[in-house]
């Protein structure tokens, strides 16, 4: 099971039949980011991939997963808000539910460009490891 946030997310968005609005939710969903400041930007955290800069710090303390992250577009920045709202302060279990399918619960997938869903898939993949060594 996803987060209780998440999971109210993905049903406003399976409400949304414009596309236009979609994004706006999703760019909404970039507030949702706790912020890494642009001077802990690191070659470490950076995503590759993605055609922005975008950079994602996570890590798992007492057994809840901590994520923070920053890029310099909202729409990037609005995929880690989806990232951040199912795992975020939750259990590594609760984490773990999160799948890559949440981008086509949104209705956008087929609207980001091949470099945005390789971006997500790499945030995606960069939260997935480090919660695997935790």
């Amino acid at each position: 099971m996803v987060s209780e946030a998440l999971a109210e997310v993905l049903e406003e968005f399976e409400a949304i039949e414009d596309r236009t609005q979609r994004f706006e939710l999703l760019f909404d969903l970039a507030d949702d980011v706790t912020e890494l400041p642009t001077d802990e930007w690191s070659e470490g955290n950076r995503v590759k991939g993605c055609q922005s800069q975008a950079h994602i710090d996570v890590r798992v303390e007492d057994g809840l997963v901590h994520l923070r992250g920053g890029a310099d577009a909202r729409i990037v920045q609005g995929l880690m808000g989806l990232l951040s709202l199912g795992m975020n302060g939750q259990t590594v279990d609760v984490a773990r539910q999160v799948t890559l399918d949440i981008v086509e619960a949104t209705g956008l997938l087929n609207s980001l460009t091949p470099s945005r869903s390789n971006g997500f898939r790499t945030m995606y993949d960069m939260v997935m490891s480090t919660m695997g060594e935790a």
